[in-house]
């Protein structure tokens, strides 16, 4: 996965785009879960949505390492 992505001349890393990507799904998440009232029920939120944020980020570096291989 070392490589980088071009966007109109400009080289990203591809770990910010998928950070970036992952940013994304964990803010439809998150949304998701303080309209389910989940929230009420964790200790530190600011904790578990750092811990959700790189659930997310691995599980989309994972599945794009198995769709390279």
């Amino acid at each position: 996965m070392i490589g980088e992505a071009s966007f109109y001349g400009l080289f990203f890393p591809w770990l910010m785009v998928l950070a970036m990507a992952a940013l994304g799904l964990f803010w439809m998440v998150r949304r998701l879960l303080a309209l389910g009232g989940f929230y009420r029920w964790v200790w530190h939120p600011a904790l578990f949505d750092i811990a959700v944020y790189f659930l997310i980020l691995y599980g989309i570096t994972y599945a794009t390492y198995l769709l390279q291989r």
